[in-house]
């Protein structure tokens, strides 16, 4: 009875429930290990010597540290070139499929939008089916936007999903009494949109922008078929050229064995350096987002 007094509401768990939270415990560790292991032995890599990495003596913290594989990165011409191009493709690319996104998501959250049902149903075919690749090239080779940069922005730049995530939390957060409070003091639907709508919803705009940005930043695809200049290039396709195509970025200036180990090496540990370039930016941003994410996800789930 003492015991009940002190903590009214403590619940004395069984020893299946105990067993269970313990192999759950268990599982989330292995799953943050493995998580975890990659990335900081990539980041490891990048700080160690070339030759210790290329030996293969690298595990968990560097060796011989150095600052020696950022240095190749940022002296690499073509690394730089794509690195301001992705900076580029994410920032217009995001404030450009928000805005598309926004402006087709406010109509069909509003059900007095005539042909709304149509254009829903006419939305959730094209999320199903898609005329394939082919036809998709050929559509963006007779807009004239091959091997530009508008070629990355405006072929992905309104996203199906986003657009139904952004109509239901119009809907959820848009009451009709606000609409038509607003209608009688004589605001018309782009000053309700611009002046009311969007101020009160910074959630899923950086929900939207979040989304599309990351999408953007790890995009290499649509490069790949529609880019043919280098100086376009975003920075995923060039990493994806050292790593899978094995390109080198550094050539040996003689045929002695020492000088081709010594390049293989520095390719090596550039790699890695490049891999980490390309990922620290959405590392520093997420956690900036994180709070207006997961509000805009939350309401933006809700039904109808």
């Amino acid at each position: 009875m003492i015991w009940l007094h002190k903590r009214p509401y403590a619940i004395r768990e069984s020893a299946v429930d105990r067993a269970f939270l313990v192999g759950v415990y268990a599982i989330l560790a292995l799953v943050l290990i493995a998580v975890l292991f990659p990335l900081i032995y990539i980041v490891s890599c990048s700080f160690s010597s070339a030759a210790d990495v290329q030996a293969g003596r690298v595990w968990l913290w560097p060796v011989h540290p150095t600052l020696l594989g950022y240095q190749a990165v940022f002296q690499n011409d073509l690394v730089v070139t794509s690195f301001f191009n992705s900076v580029f493709y994410t920032l217009v690319g995001g404030l450009v499929s928000t805005a598309i996104t926004i402006m087709m998501a406010y109509p069909l959250s509003r059900k007095y939008f005539i042909g709304r049902k149509i254009w829903i149903w006419l939305l959730i075919f094209a999320f199903v089916f898609n005329g394939g690749l082919i036809p998709f090239y050929l559509v963006v080779k007779d807009l004239g936007l091959l091997d530009t940069r508008w070629s990355l922005i405006f072929p992905s730049a309104l996203g199906i999903f986003q657009v139904f995530l952004a109509k239901t939390f119009f809907q959820t957060s848009v009451s009709s009494e606000l609409y038509d409070s607003a209608r009688l003091d004589g605001c018309t639907e782009l000053q309700f949109l611009l002046r009311i709508v969007l101020p009160t919803s910074y959630a899923i705009i950086a929900v939207l922008f979040l989304l599309y940005a990351v999408g953007q930043w790890n995009s290499y695809f649509n490069a790949l078929i529609f880019l043919e200049n280098q100086a376009l290039y975003p920075l995923q396709l060039v990493l994806r050229s050292l790593l899978i195509m094995g390109q080198n970025s550094f050539q040996a200036s003689s045929g002695s064995m020492e000088e081709i180990i010594r390049i293989q090496a520095m390719n090596t540990l550039l790699r890695y350096a490049v891999i980490v370039v390309a990922t620290v930016p959405m590392l520093l941003i997420y956690p900036v987002a994180q709070r207006y994410f997961v509000k805009g996800v939350m309401l933006g789930s809700l039904k109808e």
